[in-house]
């Protein structure tokens, strides 16, 4: 295991992994050093990695290497082309995290539109002492009832938000390349397009994988399209938005506001765009998926996972060896 402190549970937690076979545990790797991942992995038959990269140079160097399980749903940190030419298997874990997912999803979205933490912060600060009503607003407050959530990508994740939202009055309008039967709540609406997605929403919320075709889809032009009244929201890839563009958005107040759980390189850079004054931007360092929970049942799958694939019959694959 590369970078078993993403995961930072006790070492009992490995129990299930161990049972399996001889389990190293590395607390990090370093994500730029190809050399240092390649010798840790230069013995193993299986890798485990949360967000050590595996490029086609340490998979060619592996000769013992049958296995990469990623302790994720995304895998877009391994060269899948690459393992498959080098007869590897490629396993992930999907769905482990959808709860904790949809419930930070939400609470973003609530904390875009109630201000909660802005007005706590106020408080602390002794604004309602001062306040000549029992009440005040830093920002305005906005009701989700009525209001049209806006879901690029429908996964589990996503479909999870939508029922949340949907729960408190929102309207549902999803974009999915190959749409299928309507979830069972509603107001709910397939979209034609991302750019009806943007156009139309009042809250957008990113839910698709990283690809070549994903990348920078959130740009100047795409940011144009939204209302001024409308928010958004980012708890999939970093990548998926170009920061300085959603940066001069928010500064021009092209936008209403913005909530990230992930950035374009990560930990954030100390000279991120991010950082700084930027208006209404709430930013979380990535930690939407780590509940305690959450984790353990990315544990129990994993030792399934290799478990499955000692038998001859894996489970979860993204990239088969031959």
């Amino acid at each position: 295991m590369l970078d078993e402190g993403t995961i930072d549970l006790p070492d009992a937690a490995w129990d299930a992994v161990r049972e399996l076979g001889s389990l190293t545990l590395h607390r990090n790797t370093p994500h730029d050093d190809d050399g240092a991942i390649r010798d840790r992995c230069q013995e193993a038959d299986v890798v485990l990695t949360n967000k050590v990269p595996l490029r086609r140079e340490v998979i060619a160097k592996a000769p013992r290497l049958r296995l990469i399980s990623t302790l994720a749903t995304g895998y877009n940190i391994v060269d899948v082309e690459a393992a498959s030419d080098h007869g590897v298997t490629v396993c992930n874990v999907p769905g482990y995290s959808t709860p904790a997912m949809a419930q930070h999803t939400l609470a973003l979205i609530l904390e875009l539109t109630n201000r909660v933490g802005l007005h706590a912060e106020a408080v602390r600060g002794g604004a309602w002492t001062r306040s000549e009503f029992y009440y005040f607003l830093e920002r305005p407050v906005v009701e989700l009832a009525g209001r049209t959530v806006g879901l690029v990508g429908f996964g589990e994740i996503a479909g999870a938000v939508g029922r949340l939202v949907s729960a408190l009055g929102a309207s549902v309008l999803a974009f999915r390349r190959h749409p299928g039967e309507p979830p069972p709540y509603g107001p709910f609406a397939w979209a034609t397009s991302v750019d009806q997605v943007f156009e139309e929403a009042d809250v957008v919320s990113l839910h698709c994988p990283l690809t070549p075709e994903t990348d920078r889809l959130v740009d100047a032009a795409r940011l144009a399209r939204m209302k001024p009244t409308a928010c958004l929201v980012n708890t999939a890839r970093g990548g998926l938005v170009v920061e300085r563009d959603l940066v001069a958005a928010l500064r021009a107040r092209g936008i209403a506001g913005a909530a990230l759980d992930v950035v374009a390189e990560e930990p954030m850079r100390p000279d991120s765009p991010l950082l700084g004054e930027v208006p209404n931007l709430i930013v979380t360092p990535h930690n939407g998926w780590a509940t305690e929970a959450s984790r353990r049942r990315l544990l129990k799958q994993t030792a399934e996972n290799i478990r499955q694939f000692l038998r001859g019959t894996p489970v979860n694959v993204v990239g088969c060896g031959a």
